[in-house]
């Protein structure tokens, strides 16, 4: 497909990357009905907190899945925006938390990860048993965009209800966007990610402490160290190259088929140039590329309530239908 064109033009101030990613991430207010709540149980004894938002169609059988990102969860306004558009246009949507990102802390060792797309097949199992929805969207963000699209290119069996993906800001290429956010200009996000996941992990170490020592934790100087120590040994990959070699995206993306949008603005810093892929979408029958000028990292913010790339998923989606 060609590489798409699109329009957007973001208010003064937003032109600045650093401006709109951490407007969206931390100031915007997103006006939503309350999530309901559902637990499943997995297979391997674990469970998943999941958050619906209904449309006020009762008889809707349209269905919107939304992935958060590193250190995220279904309360970010990048989520309630996306389930809030949705719902206007009559769609149904369930935000999936992943391992250990609700309220509680799931019960295994292992949690979540960039790969971890064995988690969706089975969400999509308690989804189509529900015997509802007859055509299924998915929306990523970030590292939820990665495992969204490796989920897609892997050599696997996947509903035939879903119509279409959208993945938003995504490192696709995990080790050269791990380099990105290892740059200088981005050491207050680096570090607050940081800090987050030193935060959960010693609470897993409280609870699997002959397994992970909090000294350990404390020892850790970067995302990549947290990767080596904890991410890649717990689940199942042998360090932090290997797993960012083995889940990255970018491997995928040929083996999609189903129509899928990216979109990666040209300013975001936690980008590297693969996180790109233009060839690819050029030679593909389904995947579709917009980089826009501008957007930073999750952070299209237009002057209304609704923002570009919400639009743009939704538009997406819709002309799939």
């Amino acid at each position: 497909m060609p590489v798409l064109t699109g329009n957007y033009v973001p208010p003064g101030i937003f032109k600045n990357a650093d401006a709109s990613t951490i407007y969206a991430a931390t100031l915007r207010k997103v006006d939503i009905s309350e999530y309901k709540r559902e637990r499943i149980e997995l297979s391997d004894g674990d469970f998943l907190d999941l958050d619906w938002s209904y449309s006020s169609d009762e008889n809707s059988d349209k269905l919107v899945i939304l992935l958060h990102g590193l250190a995220g969860k279904t309360d970010r306004p990048y989520m309630k925006g996306m389930a809030r558009v949705f719902n206007f246009k009559k769609w149904d949507a369930l935000a999936m938390n992943f391992r250990g990102c609700s309220e509680e802390l799931n019960r295994l060792f292992k949690s979540y990860h960039a790969g971890a797309s064995d988690d969706l097949a089975e969400l999509f199992a308690h989804v189509l048993a529900l015997n509802k929805y007859k055509k299924i969207a998915l929306v990523g963000f970030s590292l939820g965009g990665n495992m969204l699209m490796k989920y897609l290119g892997e050599n696997r069996t996947r509903p035939t209800e879903i119509i279409g993906a959208v993945g938003i800001s995504v490192p696709c290429d995990l080790a050269g966007s791990l380099g990105a956010i290892n740059k200088m200009r981005n050491f207050v996000y680096s570090k607050r990610f940081e800090l987050n996941l030193k935060q959960h992990l010693n609470l897993r170490a409280e609870k699997f402490p002959e397994q992970l020592k909090k000294s350990d934790i404390s020892n850790c100087n970067s995302l990549r160290d947290i990767d080596d120590l904890y991410t890649s040994k717990a689940h199942g990959y042998k360090n932090a190259a290997d797993y960012y070699e083995k889940t990255s995206a970018l491997h995928f993306l040929e083996g999609i088929e189903v129509p899928t949008f990216m979109i990666n603005a040209e300013n975001d810093s936690f980008l590297s140039e693969k996180c790109y892929p233009y060839k690819m979408a050029e030679n593909s029958e389904y995947l579709h590329l917009e980089v826009p000028p501008y957007g930073g990292h999750v952070g299209f913010v237009t002057k209304t309530s609704t923002y570009y790339h919400e639009k743009r998923a939704l538009d997406f989606m819709e002309s799939l239908l």
